[in-house]
């Protein structure tokens, strides 16, 4: 975890906080809710399906995350909210965020404000939800089965990083 051993000290970061674990089924449930089982994931079994997960406080992220981008070669960022009130289309993007896809660039969010979930695929092809809070950055590897969706909240305001120009491109998982 390059960001946490070397940069720890200089920009007194905490330790990372994830809360991930396997989730219920989403079937007729709405889907913003945090369907949780007793199956907790850790750190490690996130860094296992390649899943990178580092705390940034929001109180004062410039610097570390501007060291982040230079250690990983994140070019261009951008910022997004979603909410009812702020995302055109809000219904047909939240639809689309949570139909299951894959990128071939790395997903990068960094959350700024608000809440939500992802969730990716373990080798075994069962959702883990990670919960996503202010100071929560998360990179998705690329090719890894995921999708995202809003809390009960219904309002998050996240920095999405790129390596190059932004592309979203989702590849979406034919039904079995």
């Amino acid at each position: 975890f390059f960001f946490s051993k070397f940069r720890l000290l200089k920009f007194s970061l905490p330790l990372p906080m994830v809360h991930a674990y396997y989730m219920q089924d989403v079937g007729e449930q709405d889907q913003r809710l945090p369907l949780k089982t007793e199956r907790e994931v850790s750190l490690d079994q996130l860094q296992a399906l390649g899943v990178l997960y580092f705390s940034i406080p929001v109180a004062d992220f410039e610097a570390p995350l501007a060291e982040l981008c230079k250690e990983r070669s994140y070019k261009n960022q951008d910022e997004i909210i979603v909410s009812p009130e702020k995302l055109p289309n809000y219904e047909e993007k939240i639809k689309g965020f949570f139909k299951e896809h894959l990128h071939e660039d790395e997903e990068i969010r960094y959350i700024v404000e608000g809440s939500g979930y992802f969730d990716v695929r373990d080798q075994e092809d069962q959702w883990i939800r990670i919960a996503m809070e202010p100071s929560d950055l998360i990179v998705l590897p690329e090719r890894i089965y995921h999708r995202f969706t809003l809390d009960e909240k219904n309002y998050i305001k996240a920095k999405r990083l790129f390596k190059d120009d932004p592309k979203w491109t989702p590849i979406y998982r034919e039904e079995k």
